[in-house]
């Protein structure tokens, strides 16, 4: 009885289909697909080979971080000009530059790890859409007001970005990844300062269209973006993750610990050239142009780019080892050729080489850091890890930088402070020393190149 009674369901069930006719994008009765079901698989099809390959997709993530550190370097040598034409003080200028060390930290703290919950993408377009809104508050500045708040918003914009970026880099190519991560933002901070310093000096709008052209770039970027593959999955916890904590994995707690101090060190040569560089470079060349007022940070992040396809293949304690060691005799040279202030030929190249050697030391400290720590994460930690990695290093850039400027005025006068500020540096990296030194060999192998 059960039998014939499932027969007969099965026989009404059938003929209940077919009176119905085919349903849009469905099987038919045979199993073959409907026209509506062979249409969405071509469009999903389309947008598939739309999609960026691994090269494409690094080369792109990579060239994000080079334009969001030359953005952030790309007002340095404007500081002279807005300085002259508002007639604000140099504390005013470390201000400015210390404010954005701080909104990147407070982004850092607060979005450093959304994109491990999000995805990697929805991140990278509210990024760049900050940036977009921070390049047209600075083309349309007419105060110190209007300076600090664009400076506030590229902050919290490429804060947001790094640690999403810096994790996309790795979920493309841990090895090549580790790389550009290291790579990439000596890149953009050199190339920002000096191609600043050239748009301002030889073309017309000096505080409008370098930021123009940024704007212009940011809008590529994002088009890019469209066709960037996701490379995590969404996860609960989003609303969560913007609670700021300092949270690590148990694989990643030592080699932080080792890390931060040099981190630390390094960075806070980065905010020496960024705050108080251009007008030691002035003062030095006996010169007002904004191309010099940018050459000094070009020359240390030169350097410190350089550095990294120089010891890719040195063991990871090696590269942090030289790297400090390098920076102090770097930070050395150039004190000595501060020396009275008197400027010439013969201080100035020693300056120029000085912040060379430093910044090779700078490079090498920051890439050891990465390449110590990032390899040993999984995929959805990579975020958190890395934005604590660069909260560490813009502490260290932006809290000497502010105090070095209210030094400047309310201290012994710039060459005093830059002497003080240098002599701390060199006790800030010697401290690192001694702590990787202690630590002995407990340093992961340093990434190879596969």
């Amino acid at each position: 009885m059960t039998d014939t009674v499932t027969t007969q369901q099965i026989s009404r069930r059938t003929r209940a289909a077919t009176a119905a006719g085919p349903q849009p994008g469905g099987a038919d009765e045979r199993g073959r697909e409907r026209p509506g079901q062979v249409d969405r698989r071509d469009r999903l099809d389309r947008l598939d080979r739309l999609k960026l390959g691994r090269g494409p997709s690094l080369a792109l993530l990579a060239s994000i971080i080079v334009s969001l550190l030359a953005a952030s370097s790309a007002p340095t040598p404007l500081y002279a000009v807005y300085q002259h034409e508002w007639g604000f003080s140099p504390i005013t200028t470390t201000v400015v530059f210390g404010v954005y060390a701080l909104a990147v930290l407070a982004a850092l703290l607060v979005f450093g790890k959304i994109s491990d919950h999000v995805g990697r993408r929805p991140v990278l377009f509210a990024a760049l859409a900050g940036q977009a809104v921070a390049m047209v508050v600075f083309a349309e500045a007419g105060s110190v007001g209007a300076l600090l708040a664009a400076r506030v918003i590229q902050g919290v914009a490429t804060g947001a970005a790094l640690g999403a970026i810096g994790a996309g880099m790795i979920d493309v190519d841990r090895v090549k990844g580790a790389v550009a991560n290291s790579f990439a933002p000596p890149v953009g901070t050199a190339t920002g300062a000096l191609a600043s310093g050239i748009v301002v000096q030889f073309l017309p709008s000096p505080t409008h269209l370098v930021y123009l052209l940024l704007l212009g770039v940011f809008a590529v970027q994002a088009l890019g973006v469209a066709a960037l593959p996701e490379s995590v999955t969404r996860k609960p916890g989003a609303l969560a993750s913007l609670t700021p904590e300092i949270k690590l994995p148990r694989a990643a707690r030592g080699p932080v610990a080792i890390a931060a101090p040099v981190l630390f060190s390094v960075w806070a040569l980065a905010g020496f050239y960024g705050s108080l560089g251009p007008a030691i470079t002035r003062t030095l060349l006996h010169s007002d142009s904004v191309v010099y007022g940018g050459t000094s940070l070009f020359v240390l992040a030169g350097a410190a780019a350089l550095s990294v396809p120089l010891l890719r293949r040195t063991s990871t304690r090696t590269v942090m080892v030289a790297g400090v060691l390098a920076l102090v005799a770097g930070v050395a040279l150039t004190l000595v050729s501060i020396g009275s202030g008197g400027g010439g030929a013969a201080p100035a190249t020693g300056f120029f080489a000085g912040s060379a050697i430093a910044g090779f030391g700078f490079g090498a400290g920051f890439q050891g850091g990465i390449r110590m720590v990032v390899p040993l994460v999984e995929a959805h930690e990579r975020a958190g890890v890395l934005s604590l990695l660069y909260v560490v290093s813009y502490l260290g850039m932006g809290l000497p930088a502010v105090i070095g400027g209210v030094l400047v005025v309310h201290g012994g006068g710039l060459l005093d402070t830059a002497r003080e500020y240098g002599a701390a540096v060199i006790l800030l990296a010697a401290a690192s020393l001694v702590a990787l030194l202690l630590a002995g060999r407990r340093v992961p192998q340093a990434v190879r190149e596969s």
